[in-house]
């Protein structure tokens, strides 16, 4: 059987079992934040010198995400024709920010605005 891409062959069982489509797009775009997660990488921390701390953080997840969707689409062989699409339409939300900026109250619950001191505390607990 020719594959128009090429994968392991034990990789080519998932391309029979249509339930499993997306998969690996799945299984990448959740392990690059759990990566991030643990080295301390972020996009938001060099925003945040360059800008506003709670618009540097919104645009930072946006971006981390949109680079996450491209990353696992181009390694999902059934979403790689698609990865530029999922790119543009994960970057045209940030063309709303000015408006919920301008016109949208943020929640008294958000939170850049009410758990910094949690957070702060619960940093000073011992942990096991």
């Amino acid at each position: 059987m020719e594959h128009a891409h090429e994968l392991p062959e034990w990789l080519h069982i998932f391309e029979e079992i249509d339930i499993l489509r997306g998969m690996i797009f799945g299984l990448v775009h959740t392990i690059i934040p759990v990566i991030g997660y643990y080295t301390g990488w972020s996009i938001n921390r060099f925003l945040k010198i360059i800008s506003n701390g709670y618009i540097a953080g919104l645009v930072g997840v946006i971006l981390a995400h949109v680079i996450a969707d491209f990353i696992a689409a181009t390694l999902d062989p059934h979403l790689k024709s698609a990865a530029f699409g999922i790119v543009l339409g994960g970057l045209i939300p940030l063309t709303i920010i000015p408006f919920m900026e301008k016109y949208v109250t943020k929640s008294k619950y958000h939170i850049v605005v009410g758990d910094h001191d949690d957070i702060k505390k619960d940093l000073k607990k011992k942990h096991l």
